[in-house]
C-alpha cells in the first residue's frame, strides 16, 4: 500500500501577529542573530516532523523533510528511530528515541524560544510511552500556537498485519484521534481506529464519518483495495452541522512494494497522488534499467531524482466527488 500524505500538508490560519511580539522577548545577545525561520516565516509554515529515519534509503523523515522543503515549508525533524537502513533488509542496526529523550529536545527548543510551529507531523511511533510524550508535545505546541495543525499518520500496520505493539491501537483511538487536525490511515489502520470492516467504498466513507465524530475535520484513507483496485478516499468536514465533502481518487497499481492548498483537500490529494505515482514509476523504471527484478524485494524510492514531480506535479489523477 502507499501513503500519499507525505508530500502535501493542509494549511493552517495565516500567521498571527505572534512574531512581532515574540521577537521582542527573544533572549538574543550581540553574538546571537535572530532565527530567520521565526523572524521571516515562510508563507507555507513551519513544521515539526516526528518520524523515523534511515541512513540509507528514504522513509519517514528522510523522505518527508526533503519533499516539504521543496514545497516551501521550514521543517525541523525529530527522528523517532535512527536505523542503518529500513527493516525490509536482512538486518538493520540503530537507535530508538524514548519519550524522555523526546521531551529533552522539546525543552531545549522551548528554552531558546524556538517552539513556535504551524504544523506538527507524526509518523511511525513504536511504543506507548513515546506516543504519550507526543501527546504532551501536542499540548505544549498548542499552548504556544492554538492554531497548530496536527497531521497524524497513524502508522500501525498494513494488509492485516500490525507493525507496532497491540496496546498502541487503543492509545491512537482514544487519545490521538481526538486531538488530530487530519488523519491519514491506510485501509487496515482505518479499520483498527473505527472498528469498521472496510469491504466497500461506502464502508470507507462511513469510517471517515466515524473518525470525524471523534475529532479530526480532515481524513484521508490513503489506500483501499477494492476488488483488486486501489482507491483513496478523502473526507473534509468543514462545519460540524453539515455532512462532510467526500471524494475518491483511483490509483493505478504498480507491481512492486515501496516502503499546499489549505482549504482544498481534493486538490491537495490530487497533487499528492500524482507526484507520488510519478516518483514510484521513475523508481520502477530505474530498477528495470539496472536489470533488477522489481517484484523480488522492497525498493528504495528515487526521491532526489523526482524533485520536479514533487515541486510541480502534473495532476493526472482527479478526485471524483461523492453525491
Amino acid at each position: 500500500m502507499i501513503k500519499a500524505n507525505t508530500f502535501y500538508l493542509p494549511g493552517s490560519e495565516p500567521f498571527p501577529n505572534f512574531f512581532s511580539c515574540r521577537l521582542r522577548s527573544f533572549r538574543i545577545s550581540a553574538m546571537a542573530p535572530p532565527v530567520l525561520a521565526l523572524a521571516l516565516p515562510s508563507e507555507t509554515g513551519r513544521v515539526l516532523s516526528i518520524q523515523s529515519h534511515t541512513v540509507q534509503g528514504y522513509v519517514g523523515n528522510k523522505s518527508a523533510v526533503f519533499a516539504l522543503q521543496l514545497l516551501g515549508y521550514d521543517v525541523d525533524p525529530i527522528n523517532s528511530v535512527q536505523f542503518s537502513n529500513h527493516t525490509g533488509y536482512p538486518t538493520f542496526k540503530g537507535q530508538v528515541l524514548n519519550g524522555d529523550q523526546l521531551w529533552d529536545l522539546i525543552e531545549g527548543l522551548e528554552a531558546n524560544d524556538l517552539l513556535y510551529y504551524t504544523h506538527l507531523l507524526t509518523g511511525y511511533i513504536g511504543s506507548v510511552s513515546f506516543l504519550n510524550t507526543v501527546l504532551k508535545v501536542v499540548d505544549k505546541l498548542r499552548a504556544i500556537n492554538p492554531g497548530l495543525t496536527y497531521v497524524c499518520d497513524p502508522v500501525m500496520g498494513d494488509e492485516g498485519k500490525l507493525y507496532v505493539p497491540q496496546e498502541l491501537v487503543s492509545v491512537y483511538r482514544e487519545k490521538v484521534v481526538p486531538v488530530a487536525s487530519m488523519l491519514t490511515p491506510n485501509q487496515f489502520e482505518a479499520e483498527l481506529l473505527t472498528g469498521i470492516r472496510i469491504v466497500s467504498e461506502q464502508d470507507g466513507r462511513e469510517a471517515c464519518n466515524r473518525l470525524h465524530a471523534a475529532g479530526p475535520p480532515k481524513v484521508v484513507i490513503t489506500s483501499m483495495n477494492m476488488n483488486g483496485n486501489l482507491i483513496l478516499i478523502g473526507s473534509h468536514r468543514k462545519e460540524k452541522a453539515l455532512p462532510p465533502e467526500q471524494f475518491k481518487i483511483a490509483i493505478p497499481k504498480i507491481p512492486a512494494y515501496f516502503t499546499r492548498y489549505p482549504d482544498n483537500l481534493e486538490k491537495a490529494a490530487e497533487l499528492a497522488v500524482s507526484s507520488l505515482q510519478a516518483l514510484l514509476v521513475r523508481t520502477l523504471n530505474d530498477y528495470r534499467r539496472a536489470g533488477y527484478d522489481c517484484q523480488s524485494s522492497s525498493l528504495e524510492i528515487r526521491l532526489i531524482q523526482s524533485q520536479d514531480d514533487i515541486r510541480n506535479p502534473e495532476a493526472k489523477y482527479k478526485a471524483e466527488r461523492y453525491s
